[in-house]
């Protein structure tokens, strides 16, 4: 019986430790080779552990927040596998400080990162797939998975960059999973709760367990990424999934939660006074568009 992924080929961005390790060595169990990417030696020991385990992956070192190094990522994964099959975008930083507090470097550095970070790799990877779809004639395989944060659903007060960014790399994930599907092209985003070194701060005051796997544990995670990366998720595209602890949650579309039409030809603020004033009387000052019951979300 083959693997799931076998023949096909993976790119992992900040891949060398925590998430993106879990998640390249995921990909190459399943049977894909994988490209991974990170800063340092981190990238080249990760390669080496799948190597060492019978799979095939190389290294790539660089800054894919680089437009220029993230066209490289992808020659690199055609080059030395013969195609490019799923992109998996995970690099990312912490610059945490409240909105008040932050200065334009932090900001910058973040967006960067993570928001044009995802652009770069999808962006070289989607002109690869689309070529490759007219050079055919029909549609091709292609997968991306993105990652977002629980942060950019629940409005985390002391990351305004970083919640800003994971909400940006929504709406570029659905953007995507819209102009790619007729190439067969899929992405879609997760919103994971891991334990590694970006996040060691933020669950610092949460025990690992004496025994079993850690709720925290990046390998809840990667199954999932496996899964997205697969052709049994062919016709998963466009969604965004809350996962960890052994938890995946498919998070619902935003809904309209009430509508008031002008008695006038134009609003005017009189009527606006009206209409939304005793609406928001009657509703708690504390609910917003952000989702914080998300954080209430574990394994039953």
């Amino acid at each position: 019986m083959s693997l799931p992924l076998e023949g096909r080929s993976a790119i992992v961005t900040g891949a060398g430790r925590g998430l993106g390790r879990a998640e390249a060595l995921e990909l190459a169990r399943l049977g894909a080779a994988v490209v991974v990417n990170d800063y340092g030696q981190s990238a080249e020991q990760v390669a080496v552990e799948i190597r060492a385990g019978g799979g095939r992956a190389v290294a790539h070192t660089g800054d894919v927040a680089d437009f220029a190094r993230a066209r490289e990522l992808v020659a690199l994964a055609v080059d030395a596998f013969g195609s490019l099959d799923i992109l998996v975008n995970n690099a990312g930083i912490l610059r945490d400080r409240m909105v008040f507090a932050m200065s334009e470097d932090e900001w910058d550095s973040v967006i960067r990162v993570h928001l044009k970070g995802h652009f770069n790799t999808i962006h070289f990877a989607a002109a690869y797939w689309r070529e490759r779809s007219k050079a055919s004639g029909g549609p091709v395989y292609g997968r991306i998975v993105n990652t977002s944060s629980e942060a950019f659903l629940v409005g985390s007060a002391g990351q305004p960059n970083y919640a800003a960014a994971k909400g940006g790399i929504v709406g570029l994930t659905t953007s995507t999973a819209l102009a790619l599907a007729k190439y067969g092209v899929t992405a879609n985003v997760i919103c994971p709760r891991a334990r590694t070194r970006m996040t060691e701060d933020v669950f610092a005051g949460i025990a690992v367990p004496d025994e079993g796997l850690d709720p925290l544990a990046p390998e809840h995670v990667a199954p999932l990424v496996g899964y997205l990366a697969a052709p049994a998720a062919a016709r998963v595209n466009g969604q965004l999934f809350v996962v960890h602890g052994g938890m995946v949650a498919i998070v619902e579309r935003p809904r309209v939660q009430a509508k008031f039409d002008s008695k006038q030809d134009a609003f005017s603020y009189a009527e606006l006074d009206a209409l939304l004033t005793p609406h928001y009387a009657s509703r708690p000052p504390s609910e917003t568009f952000a989702a914080a019951e998300v954080l209430t979300l574990k394994r039953a």
